[in-house]
């Protein structure tokens, strides 16, 4: 079992073993849910990993997208 210490700022560190099984690390959010006299910590998801799978993309070259919606911009702008 891991352990960690709540500091007299009431902060506690995030083991090593607990980020890399929960593959987290600096800026990511973790989830404090109690249940009964447990606590469960889960890694928050960003909202748009929320919508994986949802947003249909068409075959195509991205470099070449990013290309021409930049061509269009700079048409636009003139």
């Amino acid at each position: 079992m891991t352990k960690s210490t709540i500091t007299v700022k009431n902060q506690t560190t995030v083991p090593r073993e607990v980020r890399e099984k929960l593959s987290v690390g600096p800026s990511d959010v973790l989830t404090w849910e109690v249940v009964g006299k447990r606590v469960v910590v889960s890694a928050a998801s960003p909202a748009f990993l929320r919508r994986k799978g949802r947003i249909k993309i068409g075959p195509g070259d991205v470099v070449e997208d990013v290309r021409k919606a930049r061509m269009l911009m700079g048409a636009k702008r003139r």
